[in-house]
C-alpha cells in the first residue's frame, strides 16, 4: 500500500478530507495520552453518517476494537476495524463544545472545542455542526461503573499507537484533536492522520 495523504492535526484542532472506500485510514497518537475525535458522512449523501448506537447495537458492546464494524444510521458499514494497537475506545460522549466547558467546568471565557473544530474542518463539505454525530473517540479510556456513573481515566494509548480502518464507503471524514485537558491526563497534545491505499 502507498502512502496518499498525510496530516498534522495540532493540539486542539482539526481536518476534514475524503476517503475512498477501499482506502486505509490510520490514526496516530504520536506522543500518548491523546484523544482523537472521529466523524464521517457519506460522500454520496452527508444526511447519512457514523452512527454510534448502529455500532454498538451490532457489536453487542461499548469498547469497539479489531474486528468491529462501524456502521451508519441506515446500518451500512462506513469502517473496519483493522489494527488496533489500544484496544480502549469511547462511543459514547459528544464531542465537547462551549457549551459542555459551561455546563460541566463553568469555563465562562473562550476555549477550544472538538464541536467547533469539527464544524470548522467539515464546513467546506457543506456539513454544519448541528449535524455532527456523536464521535468515535479513540484512544479515550471511559469506563462504565455498575452506578452507571462513566468514568474518565488517562488515555492508555503510548507514543507510536495506531488505529488503523477501511473505508467500506466513500466518505466525508472529520478529525480533531481532543480540547479536553481532563480526557487527555492535564495536557492536550497533536494526532497524525495517515491516507493509504491502492493507487492507479
Amino acid at each position: 500500500m502507498a502512502i496518499i495523504a498525510r496530516y498534522h492535526v495540532e493540539a486542539q484542532t482539526g481536518v476534514g478530507f475524503r476517503l475512498q472506500q477501499g482506502q486505509f485510514l490510520t490514526i496516530i497518537d504520536p506522543q500518548g495520552e491523546q484523544v482523537a475525535d472521529l466523524v464521517a458522512f457519506g460522500a454520496v449523501n452527508t444526511t447519512e453518517w457514523l452512527s454510534s448506537g448502529r455500532s454498538i447495537d451490532y457489536s453487542e458492546t461499548i469498547y469497539l476494537t479489531t474486528g468491529h464494524v462501524l456502521y451508519s444510521n441506515r446500518s451500512s458499514p462506513m469502517f473496519t476495524i483493522v489494527e488496533d494497537t489500544v484496544g480502549k475506545h469511547d462511543f459514547l460522549f459528544a464531542a465537547c463544545s462551549p457549551e459542555s466547558f459551561w455546563i460541566l467546568d463553568g469555563i465562562q471565557g473562550y476555549h477550544p472545542s472538538c464541536f467547533e473544530n469539527l464544524e470548522k474542518s467539515l464546513g467546506p463539505f457543506g456539513i454544519t455542526g448541528d449535524r455532527l454525530p456523536t464521535p468515535f473517540n479513540l484512544f479515550m479510556n471511559a469506563s462504565v461503573l455498575p452506578s452507571g456513573q462513566i468514568k474518565i481515566a488517562p488515555p492508555l494509548s503510548q507514543p507510536g499507537s495506531i488505529v488503523r480502518l477501511r473505508a467500506e464507503m466513500d466518505l466525508v471524514v472529520g478529525v480533531s484533536a481532543c480540547s479536553t485537558e481532563a480526557c487527555n491526563n492535564g495536557t492536550c497534545k497533536p494526532i497524525d492522520v495517515e491516507i493509504s491505499g491502492e493507487t492507479s
